[in-house]
């Protein structure tokens, strides 16, 4: 199965990596092979791709694209497990890290992934294909627990009234396909608030991000790649909804700080120095959104690690 996604902020982060022909490059979401192609096109036969996905499709689709490259390794693992993926591959340290964070085109335009409210199919969501589904939680977990996973992933309002009518469903029948969680969301909501967005938009937010454990991963594999770079190393990390930006950014503003001692001490004692100097964000241009609208949540945040 071919893999398509139309890969976001394709030039900017590209150029955010400020590739070095014979350096070493880490796309740690590489998909369909978007934004790895363009890094790969930019490296001498002396320079090294490491392409990760944890997605079957995926690392289909990348074998058939690189594997008559000799200068890019495909692995088949998770991001957050960076530093363990770079001793697999024999690299002590990298020059630039590419995150593109969050569900790809492919896995929400297909059907059977069970990713999209807008297909009737399993409740599924699960990006590495393994593992506990959107199934296993809707039918599981507590109506606490998952009150607590539909406000806290997806910041939705209505989160006790949707938990409790998927516990209510599912003591008849269990929840089993996608078009019967969305009947159960909009159950749960007053008429008022199923104007606009989709109403299940947030809670399968919520399912897939708890699903893949989207949240942890990022939190894991931030201060990792950091240790990761060479000194003078980029990171970019493309996210796409609030929720993941505020990690970066919060993380991105500590690796910024400097002293942090008392503004009245006349000397610093604490000797902390700034470990990255982080670019101002970019998001994607008119064009882009126009051509793509699924770009505009996006934001590109880069960080520089600084010299030792």
């Amino acid at each position: 199965m071919s893999f398509h996604h139309k890969s976001v902020l394709l030039e900017e982060a590209v150029a955010s990596l400020r590739i070095q022909p014979s350096g070493i490059y880490v796309d740690g979401t590489a998909g369909g092979g978007g934004h790895s192609s363009e890094i790969q096109k930019r490296l001498s036969d002396k320079g090294r791709l490491i392409a990760v996905d944890r997605d079957p499709d995926a690392l289909q689709t990348l074998h058939e694209r690189f594997d008559n490259c000799s200068n890019v390794t495909i692995v088949n693992n998770n991001y957050r497990n960076i530093k363990n993926i770079l001793t697999d591959c024999g690299v002590e340290k990298a020059d630039g890290i590419l995150l593109d964070i969050g569900v790809s085109s492919h896995q929400l335009d297909t059907a059977q992934r069970g990713f999209s409210y807008h297909f009737d199919a399993p409740l599924d969501m699960r990006m590495s294909q393994q593992g506990k589904s959107a199934m296993d939680v809707v039918n599981t977990y507590s109506e606490q627990a998952l009150a607590e996973v539909i406000f806290r992933f997806g910041e939705e309002k209505y989160a006790r009234s949707i938990a409790r009518n998927i516990v209510k469903y599912r003591a008849a029948q269990p929840l089993r396909t996608t078009f019967e969680l969305v009947e159960v969301i909009k159950a749960s909501m007053p008429e008022a608030a199923k104007r606009g967005a989709h109403p299940a938009r947030k809670t399968f937010q919520a399912l897939r991000i708890e699903v893949n454990g989207e949240l942890e991963a990022l939190a894991q594999a931030l201060d990792d790649a950091l240790d990761c770079l060479t000194p003078g190393g980029v990171i970019s990390i493309i996210t796409f909804h609030s929720l993941e930006d505020r990690l970066v950014k919060i993380k991105f503003k500590e690796w910024a700080q400097g002293c942090t001692c008392p503004k009245d001490f006349p000397v610093c004692v604490c000797g902390k120095t700034p470990r990255a100097k982080v670019l101002k964000a970019v998001a994607p241009s008119p064009e882009e959104i126009e051509e793509n609208n699924r770009s505009r949540s996006a934001r590109l945040r880069t960080a520089i690690k600084c010299e030792d």
